[in-house]
């Protein structure tokens, strides 16, 4: 196992931002990353595990610790249950799903990073989430070190939530997730976005969702496309916040048009942080020196001009502070900041 020096992050992420690391390693096998960690404790550094660089805004400063990336590969299939290494590509693992017939992740085609960050955050889009069905997580405990499976009770999911990314952050490091899929099962039509696509025509085959959901990301900017400026991002930057029922009641009082929502349990509701944001004062195409908003997604903060992380930041925070003024909201970003904080 080779540890590097100083070695420049920026090109590990989406975003194309951030600066070097002070070590960096690539674990292949689970092996290796006991190795890895031990290198870390012997010398006293910081540990950050690092996917697809998909959902990451780095420093400009860099990382003085170690930082590790997972490229364990391989994929596993017991009649349902797929076993997928965490650094398998995660859309090439819905294409691999969907054109076996598998239903289950048909709406999550298109989303950039490795596997093994999709339990961290629940992914989800267009009416699904990976919590739907993952069957188990195997990861590393970084206090016990030993490897051991979890169930998705113990990772305790939620919206854009799992202990991976709060209660337990840090603890874990995701080798493999098991994905329990149904074959020949139905592909999902549930959000206003493919509902209006397949409007009229029959009912869709898994196949034609996930193309579908590609298209729809790729209009918004959502696809990683090689050369599309709107690209370099981490896709939607902020979650969409859920508030009681009396708080979403006070801010339709004070809108003259629709405020557009979603259900999300009881005296609970979810508002589009896409129509905070736009609501705020912020439009497709808006730029703050470097850093901007894509011209296709109001959610989507871009690096336009060889912008650093202190410029994504700043916009960031400007577009937190005027949500929070105009609707009393705080709005979370969704990216996981390495070195950073926001202001707020």
């Amino acid at each position: 196992m080779e540890f590097r020096e100083h070695v420049p992050l920026a090109s590990y992420t989406t975003f194309k931002i951030g600066g070097p690391a002070r070590w960096f390693a690539e674990a292949s096998t689970e092996t290796e990353i006991f190795e890895a960690i031990d290198f870390a404790r012997k010398r006293s550094l910081p540990l950050f595990t690092l996917g697809g660089g998909s959902n990451l805004l780095v420093s400009d400063a860099g990382f003085s610790g170690l930082v590790l990336r997972i490229a364990l590969k391989g994929i596993e299939q017991d009649e349902d249950l797929f076993r997928v290494a965490a650094g398998e590509d995660w859309d090439s693992f819905v294409t691999h799903a969907v054109s076996q017939s598998y239903a289950g992740i048909e709406c999550l085609a298109g989303i950039p990073g490795t596997l093994g960050g999709t339990p961290v955050q629940n992914v989800g889009a267009y009416g699904q989430e990976v919590a739907e069905t993952i069957a188990a997580v195997r990861v590393f405990n970084l206090v016990t070190l030993q490897f051991h499976d979890l169930s998705p009770e113990d990772c305790d999911f939620s919206y854009r939530r799992s202990i991976f990314n709060s209660k337990e952050r840090g603890r874990y490091i995701v080798t493999r997730v098991d994905y329990s899929l149904k074959k020949e099962g139905p592909a999902r039509v549930a959000y206003a976005d493919l509902k209006k696509h397949f409007a009229g025509a029959p009912e869709p085959s898994l196949t034609e969702v996930s193309a579908a959901v590609r298209n729809i990301r790729y209009q918004k900017g959502m696809l990683i496309v090689a050369g599309d400026p709107d690209c370099r991002s981490a896709g939607s930057f902020f979650k969409n916040p859920v508030i009681s029922a009396d708080h979403y009641s006070q801010i339709v009082a004070k809108q003259s048009g629709e405020v557009p929502n979603y259900p999300a349990g009881e005296d609970l509701v979810k508002l589009p942080a896409a129509w905070l944001v736009e609501q705020a004062g912020f439009h497709k195409g808006f730029a703050l020196g470097p850093a901007g908003i894509s011209n296709r997604h109001t959610l989507a903060l871009i690096n336009r001009d060889d912008a650093k992380a202190a410029d994504i930041l700043a916009l960031c925070d400007q577009i937190i502070a005027a949500v929070g003024r105009e609707f009393s909201i705080r709005l979370e970003p969704e990216p996981v900041f390495l070195g950073l904080e926001t202001k707020l």
